[in-house]
């Protein structure tokens, strides 16, 4: 309520001066701060990223290829490697920690070791792939094992391109020097059609041996097939090519039409059809390594 003074007047209370001059200070303030131009904010430069160390995947410390290869522990190969037991590609290697890739030649003791899993994988090879692990030859034996396993296999003696019939893979050195034997290694039965009969003094000479160029071609067995054509023949021989068919018989002047490799020691067709591939049994490894 406002108060009457002496004259009768009412009177308001008066203002308080300084409350009214900070406020204006404020407003003033206030309005200096929004029309100021905002602060730039100064980033502090990131720290230049490490380059990432990119390893071989390709390589693998030689204690560790030896250690794998069932030798030996990896401790016991860093002695082995120190007192020069080791030699990579014909050079012996004393140093710990040296890397070497899969398809270095590895020896301990003389002896060539692979550090995978011993794999067999038979392949009933269809026609146009060529035998051979280039990849510049178009289709090859080895796009039809691709799938088979993630080992280094590679086909233990050859097949034309024409040719059809079994064909071994392995990564196992033992088993495939025994293909590599014309008088030791393993017999491989093929069935062979030829353009014209086989005469019988031709199939006689065959049987005894022949000597194309001097050299003495011995095969163990030939035969016809029963109730076939002359021009069909059985012929088994411990080869590991097929090259040496088409020696003996442009020899005798035969031209051969077909080639179908049906046996391999004790590996055989049975249930594999063609272009199908299987990896053996714990048995046909074992008749395979006994042989």
């Amino acid at each position: 309520m406002s108060r009457q003074g002496r004259n009768g007047k009412s009177s308001s209370k008066p203002k308080n001066k300084k409350s009214g001059k900070r406020r204006d200070e404020a407003k003033k303030e206030s309005v200096a701060r929004e029309k100021a131009p905002a602060k730039k904010k100064v980033s502090t430069p990131a720290k230049p990223a490490m380059p990432k160390r990119i390893s071989n995947t390709d390589e693998i410390r030689l204690n560790k290829y030896i250690a794998n290869s069932g030798v030996c522990s990896r401790r016991d190969a860093d002695m082995h490697i120190a007192v020069g037991s080791v030699t990579v590609n014909g050079k012996v290697i004393n140093e710990m920690g040296y890397k070497v890739k899969f398809e270095d030649d590895v020896r301990f003791d003389g002896a060539r070791i692979n550090p995978e899993k011993k794999t067999y994988v038979l392949l009933n090879k269809p026609k146009g792939f060529a035998t051979t692990t280039s990849e510049s030859k178009g289709k090859t034996v080895m796009d039809l094992v691709a799938n088979s396993t993630t080992a280094r296999i590679k086909p233990i003696g050859r097949l034309g391109r024409g040719s059809t019939g079994l064909l071994l893979f392995t990564n196992d050195d033992v088993v495939a020097k025994k293909f590599t034997n014309s008088k030791t290694g393993v017999s491989r039965l093929f069935e062979i059609e030829l353009d014209k009969d086989l005469k019988y003094e031709d199939f006689k000479k065959i049987q005894e041996g022949i000597k194309p160029m001097g050299k003495l071609i011995a095969v163990e067995e030939i035969s016809y097939i029963d109730g076939a054509p002359k021009t069909l023949i059985g012929l088994k021989i411990k080869n590991t090519g097929n090259s040496i068919l088409h020696t003996i018989f442009d020899h005798l002047k035969y031209e051969i039409v077909r080639v179908d490799c049906v046996q391999i020691g004790q590996l055989t067709k049975k249930d594999l059809p063609r272009g199908h591939w299987k990896h053996l049994t714990t048995q046909e490894v074992n008749t395979l390594q006994m042989m």
